[in-house]
């Protein structure tokens, strides 16, 4: 009996863990990153990618915790986030801080010896932004949208840097598409979530309530992703095929915000929030399979 006791705690325990570091959440993240690898090499190094998907979920994970090790209290207040291992106490925080800790040194340690500086550099620096400037900010005003776009669009960034240790255009355009997509994704996430958010102090959306102005907002940070998606075919990295998937995938994402525009309901919020989920895999998908 006292050993079927004590695997139970650790299979608790266990699931705990993996709660903590927002699988579901981390695995989208990272399959950005193994986008950007991918992208940018001729032949695919298959345990290297593995590598960089460990390294990825580490580096990841560890963000995560230092945001949920953070927004403890707040955390307990909102119904979508109560059940959390930190607020319902099935870890402590000195446990998160310590399993973080493990995952950032792991991470670290894979992104240099696997690949290299450049790397690393920009993963410490996702995880920096994210767990320690733009958490605390969420309590402060909008601007913590912006600052969190930036980890958020590093990913594929990092994943282009680790296959060539170079920083340039190609990057950079990677890093823009997935830094304009992040404000209609958080935006309609914030729509959905406005009154829990604004039980603990976080402005998540461009504007103070769910109306009109505030969708207006969110289309047109929309409508950039059009002409950014044309932009790896202008470089050279895709083909003309892939251009035009991405635009069409723009068009019709655009297309949710006017719905939004015209109804300023939670449902059209959600069918955006989906609309998001579906429109960045499926345009690096295409620009995987149309690249030059």
């Amino acid at each position: 009996m006292d050993k079927a006791i004590r695997l139970s705690v650790i299979n608790a325990k266990a699931k705990a863990y993996i709660e903590l570091i927002k699988l579901k959440l981390t695995l989208a993240v990272v399959f950005s990153g193994l986008f950007g690898y991918c992208l940018a090499v001729n032949t695919v190094v298959w345990w290297k990618l593995i590598v960089l998907g460990l390294a990825s979920i580490a580096i990841t994970g560890a963000a995560n915790i230092i945001n949920q090790i953070i927004e403890k209290e707040s955390d307990k207040v909102m119904k979508r986030t109560a059940g959390r291992p930190l607020p319902t106490g099935r870890l402590t925080v000195k446990e998160a801080a310590i399993f973080a800790f493990i995952l950032f040194s792991v991470s670290c340690y894979l992104f240099v010896e696997v690949f290299n500086v450049r790397a690393a550099a920009l993963a410490v620096l996702s995880l920096l932004l994210y767990g320690f400037v733009y958490t605390p900010l969420k309590t402060k005003g909008q601007v913590a949208v912006w600052v969190g776009a930036l980890p958020g669009a590093f990913p594929p960034m990092i994943g282009w840097v680790a296959a060539t240790n170079h920083y340039g255009w190609e990057p950079g355009i990677l890093f823009a598409i997935q830094f304009f997509w992040q404000f209609p994704h958080f935006w309609s996430i914030g729509w959905l979530a406005f009154d829990e958010y604004k039980k603990v102090g976080i402005q998540m959306m461009p504007g103070d309530s769910k109306n009109t102005d505030t969708a207006f907002r969110i289309m047109i940070y929309t409508l950039f992703l059009i002409p950014i998606g044309w932009l790896p075919y202008m470089l050279g990295m895709t083909g003309i095929n892939s251009a035009m998937v991405a635009m069409i995938g723009g068009i019709l994402f655009l297309a949710q915000t006017f719905h939004l525009m015209r109804t300023c309901t939670d449902k059209a919020a959600l069918q955006m929030m989906f609309g998001s989920l579906l429109y960045l895999p499926v345009v690096q998908i295409v620009y995987l399979i149309d690249k030059v």
